[in-house]
């Protein structure tokens, strides 16, 4: 047996019979491990939907008799993905899983755990079932002897997700009775891995845009009868409840302290848009953590460090805060002035705040006069490049060629707001 590593801490074995298989990668993460019919892991992997020690098992009506539907299903745990804590995810006849927050007609695009995206077809056969249990340690979807249309004479597919309140993530394969290389994606696309992106919305152009962060792709030519992969979640920043914690740990690299949000991350998960609104790059640029915690003589406060001008006050607290509670700061603009007389001090305090006042009433003339024009004039250049700003990153709008996904339960959405950007 040969061995071979390739870049991004890929290793690859070629068997005797000139067959490979990938043993072990390395990501941002995950860490992932493929195993094959010979490995006793594989048959530990699997999960006997019969064994009643697993849980009760929900044959889902709708979804084991429709084509291209979902279902959210509520978990019983939190299920970390990507750093994120999930109680909600959405079961697709495709063979997949969507863990998006916001049900759109295009589940395939991204955020989604997918042992095996196919065209599949519950619908085709009475023997054909999309099943699941929760046992408060694991949640497992199995598609059970779903066909493709077209090539239903080519055998029934057979596999499992099962999520795990640890983090783990397992794809396990009982039937595979085609190769997944010569599975057409004119229909549907198909996957196999696991997707994460973060939504930003636009208010001047009514829509939302997705962006896809990070994608774990497996080879497909691996996916066979009794094979199995098994996922490892790795440590994120978004773990880290502390600024200590956040700047020192040796698990994770490139985390940034937010003190306004009281939040760890390195700026690319679900809270993008979040990250990017309260400047928390900027305000952790040339913070340290002591920063954080120099009272302020006056007041008792804890002082942030200036970013751009702005001062964030946090008022007196203990312990551990909320994200809702930590965006309840004042802000005030960083007048350095100085002077030996409390009293000046306060008339300068006293002339800034009308100032500000009366700044604040000439900017909401100013919109006010704005709105006006642009209703008196729809179709002067001026407002137009007003009103048709570019987002944060470009966007590809969906392509509607084949029809989505509808959704069977739950609160609809408008599905024809979204966009996507970034790797696809």
């Amino acid at each position: 047996m040969s061995r071979a590593v390739l870049g991004g801490g890929l290793t690859i074995d070629t068997l005797p019979d000139n067959m490979t298989r990938v043993v072990e990668d390395s990501g941002k993460y995950y860490t992932w491990r493929s195993f094959g019919p010979e490995d006793q892991r594989t048959r530990e992997l699997w999960v006997d939907m019969s064994d009643v020690r697993h849980g009760q098992v929900r044959v889902h009506g709708i979804l084991s008799n429709s084509y291209k539907q979902a279902v959210r299903v509520a978990l019983s745990f939190d299920f970390p993905f990507y750093g994120h804590h999930l109680r909600q995810i959405t079961i697709a006849t495709g063979g997949f899983i969507f863990t998006g927050d916001i049900t759109h007609r295009m589940l395939t695009t991204t955020q989604y755990i997918a042992p095996l995206m196919a065209n599949f077809d519950p619908s085709y056969s009475k023997e054909s079932t999309v099943q699941y249990l929760d046992n408060g340690e694991v949640f497992v979807v199995q598609w059970e002897g779903v066909r493709l249309p077209g090539r239903e004479s080519a055998g029934a597919f057979t596999f499992q997700a099962a999520l795990y309140k640890t983090g783990t993530i397992t794809f396990s394969y009982r039937d595979i009775p085609l190769s997944l290389d010569v599975i057409g994606s004119a229909e549907h696309p198909v996957k196999v891995g696991l997707s994460d992106a973060f939504m930003v919305t636009s208010p001047e152009a009514q829509r939302r845009t997705i962006y896809e962060y990070h994608r774990v792709t497996m080879d497909k030519t691996k996916i066979t009868n009794y094979s199995a992969v098994e996922f490892t979640a790795l440590p994120t920043c978004l773990q880290h409840d502390s600024c200590e914690r956040c700047l020192s740990s040796n698990q994770t690299s490139g985390c940034s302290w937010c003190h306004v949000l009281q939040r760890c991350s390195d700026g690319m998960d679900r809270h993008r848009q979040e990250w990017l609104d309260y400047a928390c790059s900027e305000e952790s640029k040339d913070a340290a953590c002591e920063d954080y915690t120099r009272p302020d003589s006056s007041t008792g406060s804890s002082v942030t460090p200036e970013v751009e001008g702005v001062t964030f006050f946090t008022p007196p607290q203990k312990g551990c805060k909320s994200d809702d509670d930590s965006k309840q700061h004042i802000l005030k603009t960083s007048n350095d002035v100085k002077t030996d007389s409390s009293t000046q001090g306060e008339g300068f305090a006293n002339t800034g705040a009308i100032a500000g006042i009366a700044a604040a009433l000439v900017l909401l003339l100013a919109l006010i006069l704005v709105a006006l024009y642009i209703n008196w004039h729809p179709t002067v250049a001026s407002p137009l490049y007003l009103i048709q700003r570019k987002n944060y990153w470009p966007s590809l709008k969906f392509q509607k060629k084949q029809p989505g996904y509808t959704e069977v339960e739950g609160d609809g959405h408008d599905k024809d707001s979204i966009v996507e950007a970034g790797p696809h």
